[in-house]
């Protein structure tokens, strides 16, 4: 059956709410329903999850969407659940059994929309599966994520294209709202698409102004958060660049009496989960991360995002002050820039991608100090002290993952199943005590020393590797094994310990230049971020338009000379007062003051009186207590634009309601009632 675009506007109305599609959603959707490979890039807040979503509940089989992390898939699937619409995800946060019944329900069509981290596909037979039940199409969202020039490079969307011809190749669309030129080459490139449709809308977010803030010292940067936060209302998204400034910024803020919460990879599930439901609900103003917050949350209502530290690239920054203002209504984004900021980014970069000298001298060191077997007793801080001039673990780190890419190196710290076997018998010894020990020369002993000789040959008087789990089955596998080998050891037939005591070289004889590593790959990539982090540079540095040089960078030809939304073009400047930020041991004194920004209302912003205002209030109240009944986040249940149309239209029966944009009929079935008693109540009180 072949939908059209008229079909996909009346999927929209049905299941979002919606009117109409935004710009550049339209043709994206046309693109897909035609079976047609596409690119879409879209700005942050400009709907993106739409281009797919909505022709995955026309489509006739499953749409496979790739996420990159199990926030953002929790939060998709959640809204989507909300609205009545077949959606799950699978990711490491379920267990096995969990995994598998959604499996089996994808299987049976009962599931539209299933959500996988593209990791997920890296072993095992689920691709197989789904490519049995059927993939009408594959969704690969956040698709700056596998190039080479993106700014979040991963390992396993490169193994997207393999991937699609696994699931049967189906049609594709990537994703993304951070894509230079060179980006969207190299997304079309890896995942092969076939004469794509490609469609950009701009980059430009007219809601949004952009500040730059400079200053020379932690302690400057503290009073300028602070200012920030307390002339403000709203909440709040602070970016910090490491766990340990994440926990001193939450620590500052909660002196100064700003209720915020830490977010960052450090914390483990449950807590990170307790700390995004608060922030999604409310429950604190301001939340502060690392950047493994950033593409995980779809909060629509964050007015103000700050960095308090420069990003490495216009890439990262633009994505992350992108988590502001994603309901169109004004917001502003703040960079605390102190030149310094620099130095930590070029030592990452640096020692992410080492020089090939160095890279030499660390295998020189693992050849002078492995054993016969290749074994190295040796980690990244040990081998940093036996190199010649001042090299960090860090630096070694990266230099021992290009190795083990190369396959001159390797670690099997989790391998329990491997050994390292070295044969001190003779054979002579071997057939005397052991030969006669059982009849047939069929003695366990015996026979797994036979087994080990076959799979590693004369190796074995070295010292080899051996997986126990690979012998035949009459061993028992490592744990019938292991006691056998105890036993030869104290024999002294032989001696073993697990593979994973250690790292072992492929092969210690062979010099570095016996393995194939591309090092023009690792200049390059070196060169790329350097330069990346110059443009992060010259945008806090430059005295033009801020929003022109973002557009220019992704090659966006709406760039301006002026655009009356950023420091530089309205000629505002925040002035900070020294002490706004409490010591450790002070309490947060002194007024709000105003922010001195000018912020720009989109055009078709709801203009709302006074008493709009208290009524917008009634109904977040509302909406906060069902978000907690139903422990979803509270814009799952409505958004604030669709708040603010309720009190500004003030519908009274549920056919008006569905005339508001965001109200579909699920929402009305669920929440309609509830929402129609508290604008009913509103009109009553202010006519009495």
């Amino acid at each position: 059956m072949t939908h059209t675009l008229d079909d996909a506007r009346a999927a929209l109305r049905e299941h979002f709410g919606y009117p109409a599609f935004r710009p550049g959603q339209e043709a994206a959707v046309d693109s897909v329903l035609a079976g047609r490979d596409t690119l879409v890039v879209l700005p942050t807040g400009g709907g993106k999850s739409l281009c797919y979503q909505v022709p995955a509940l026309m489509l006739p089989k499953l749409t496979v969407v790739l996420s990159p992390l199990i926030s953002l898939m929790k939060d998709q699937v959640d809204a989507l659940t909300a609205r009545g619409l077949p959606a799950a995800f699978v990711n490491s946060t379920l267990t096995s059994s969990q995994i598998s019944d959604r499996l089996a329900r994808a299987m049976r069509g009962d599931i539209k929309l299933l959500y996988v981290a593209p990791e997920r596909f890296d072993a095992g037979t689920t691709a197989e599966r789904l490519r049995d039940a059927g993939v009408s199409l594959l969704a690969v969202d956040e698709a700056h994520c596998i190039s080479e020039w993106g700014h979040d490079f991963r390992p396993s969307y490169l193994r997207i294209a393999e991937l699609r011809a696994k699931l049967g190749n189906p049609p594709t669309v990537a994703l993304t709202a951070t894509a230079t030129p060179h980006v969207r080459t190299d997304i079309v490139s890896q995942l092969r698409l076939e004469s794509p449709t490609t469609i950009i809308t701009g980059f430009d977010r007219t809601n949004l102004t952009y500040h730059v803030l400079s200053t020379r010292t932690d302690h400057e940067k503290d009073d300028a958060l602070v200012h920030l936060l307390r002339s403000s209302d709203g909440l709040a998204v602070v970016y910090a660049s490491t766990r340990k400034a994440v926990e001193r910024i939450t620590a500052l803020l909660d002196r100064a009496r700003i209720p915020a919460a830490a977010y960052h990879a450090g914390l483990d599930d449950a807590r990170r989960h307790d700390v995004q439901d608060a922030f999604m609900s409310e429950r604190v103003r301001a939340i502060v991360a690392t950047n493994a917050f950033g593409m995980g949350i779809d909060k629509a209502n964050v007015r103000r995002v700050i960095h308090c530290a420069m990003p490495g690239s216009l890439e990262a920054y633009y994505q992350e002050a992108g988590r502001a203002g994603r309901d169109g209504q004004p917001a502003a984004c703040y960079l605390l820039h102190a030149f310094p900021d620099r130095f930590t980014h070029e030592f990452f970069i640096k020692s992410a991608y080492p020089e090939r000298a160095l890279v030499e001298e660390v295998y020189d060191v693992l050849r002078k100090n492995a054993d016969r077997a290749g074994l190295v007793d040796l980690g990244p801080d040990d081998i940093a002290t036996r190199l010649k001039g001042k090299t960090s673990g860090r630096e070694v780190e990266s230099a021992l993952r290009i190795l083990a890419q190369a396959g001159a190196y390797r670690t099997d710290q989790d391998d329990r199943t491997r050994v390292i076997v070295r044969l001190l018998a003779t054979p002579e010894r071997i057939k005397r005590e052991l030969g006669a020990s059982g009849a047939g020369n069929d003695s366990l002993e015996l026979g797994i020393l036979r087994a080990m000789w076959r799979v590693a040959g004369a190796s074995l008087n070295e010292g080899a590797a051996i997986d126990l789990d690979g012998l035949p089955p009459g061993f028992g596998g490592a744990t019938g094994a292991m006691p056998l080998l105890d036993a030869l050891q104290s024999r002294q037939f032989l001696e073993w310990r697990r593979a994973g005591a250690g790292a072992q070289l492929a092969r210690a004889d062979k010099p570095l230049t016996a393995f194939r590593i591309d090092w023009s790959i690792i200049d390059r990539r070196r060169r790329a971020d350097l330069a990346k982090l110059d443009s992060m540079q010259q945008y806090a540095y430059t005295k033009g338009c801020r929003r022109g040089f973002v557009l220019r960078y992704f090659g966006d030809p709406a760039a301006r000379s002026s655009c009356g939304g950023c420091d530089n073009c309205l000629g505002t400047r925040i002035e900070v007062e020294p002490g706004a930020a409490p010591s450790s041991d002070a309490r947060a004194r002194g007024k709000r003051r105003r922010s001195p920004a000018t912020e720009r209302a989109p055009e078709d912003a709801p203009a709302l009186t006074g008493a709009d205002e208290a009524l917008l209030a009634r109904l977040r109240d509302l909406r906060r207590t069902i978000a907690r009944e139903e422990q979803v986040p509270a814009y799952v249940v409505f958004p604030d634009r669709t708040l603010a149309e309720m009190a500004l239209r003030r519908p009274s029966s549920e056919h008006a309601l569905g005339e508001i944009r965001g109200v579909g009929p699920v929402k009305i079935e669920r929440y309609g009632q509830r929402f129609l008693d508290v604008l009913r109540a509103a009109d009553d009180t202010e006519a009495a």
